[in-house]
């Protein structure tokens, strides 16, 4: 069974997740950020359980959540803890009924947090406030019931195989609560499905395979291969990734997203998979629900 993912955000249903900024919240006296900050996380709580709701009436078996679920929870300034907010309880509780929610109908939840994360980096500092970051997601995530939080290779930095080692040694370093959900995809610049296969090998971290990006960078393998071998690295559903470029193939950049999925961009390899294909794609909700058509349809 091919499971379709709508990815964080809406583009004509009217749900929406609220975001605030660290420059806003500096803005505010400490006593009222508090306030603020609750009722923002509550309203986002509330706005993921009629995202699932969508999901589950309209057949899209997985959802994205944003990274900002929890606005700058992270932030070495204002950042904060829910249970220091008014009724940060019950935005704990709200998340669990989200949960419980996506158990009850079989929708699949997953993170993918934003580029700035980056574990190959040589730079202490940033690998530190990317395993904060982590642990934020891994929080949530333990809420919800997300089982995956997808990150990228980071930059080769000049030295690609010492990057991929800082990236395994990091990885292996990790608490159990993020590991067991962490899984690495492959971009359209840096690290192709072939350079990331060995680090799923040496630290039992599954591959997200995007196949989008590796038709931009490609490395050699097809689909068909690549495909098969990051079924191979999965201890629980694949998470697969799939866009089609802006001005098709081969007549121009192929990195920017179209508005919806060219159906033949689908690797005919994936159609009797039992994956989870979130759908990249800039019409968000319409652009699933039709690519699920296109598929019902051949």
């Amino acid at each position: 069974m091919i499971r379709l993912g709508l990815c964080c955000i809406f583009r004509e249903v009217p749900i929406r997740f609220r975001r605030t900024t660290a420059r806003y919240l500096r803005s505010l006296s400490e006593a009222a950020r508090p306030a603020h900050l609750a009722s923002i996380c509550i309203d986002n709580a509330d706005a993921l359980y009629r995202a699932l709701a969508f999901c589950a009436d309209n057949g899209i078996g997985a959802f994205r959540i944003n990274s900002q679920i929890l606005p700058v929870k992270t932030h070495p300034e204002v950042g904060y803890d829910l249970h220091q907010l008014p009724d940060g309880y019950r935005i704990i509780e709200r998340f669990k009924q989200c949960g419980e929610f996506g158990r009850q109908n079989g929708i699949r939840t997953s993170f993918h947090p934003d580029q700035f994360l980056v574990l190959s980096s040589p730079d202490a500092g940033v690998v530190k406030r990317s395993l904060i970051d982590l642990e934020y997601h891994a929080q949530v995530a333990r809420w919800v019931g997300a089982d995956v939080i997808t990150i990228h290779g980071g930059g080769a930095y000049g030295e690609k195989v010492a990057a991929l080692k800082r990236l395994t040694a990091v990885i292996n370093g990790l608490s159990s609560d993020v590991k067991r959900r962490l899984a690495l995809e492959n971009d359209d610049r840096v690290y192709t499905p072939a350079d990331l296969l060995p680090v799923s090998t040496d630290t039992g971290t599954p591959l997200v395979y995007d196949v989008h990006h590796h038709r931009c960078l490609p490395d050699g393998k097809s689909v068909e291969d690549i495909t098969k071998a990051a079924l191979s690295t999965w201890n629980r559903e694949p998470l697969f990734h799939l866009s089609s470029p802006l001005n098709g193939w081969g007549k121009g950049p192929c990195r920017p997203h179209h508005d919806f999925i060219d159906p033949t961009d689908f690797p005919e390899c994936w159609r009797d998979l039992d994956i989870t294909v979130d759908v990249e794609a800039k019409a968000k909700e319409r652009a699933v629900l039709k690519l699920k058509a296109d598929l019902e349809s051949r």
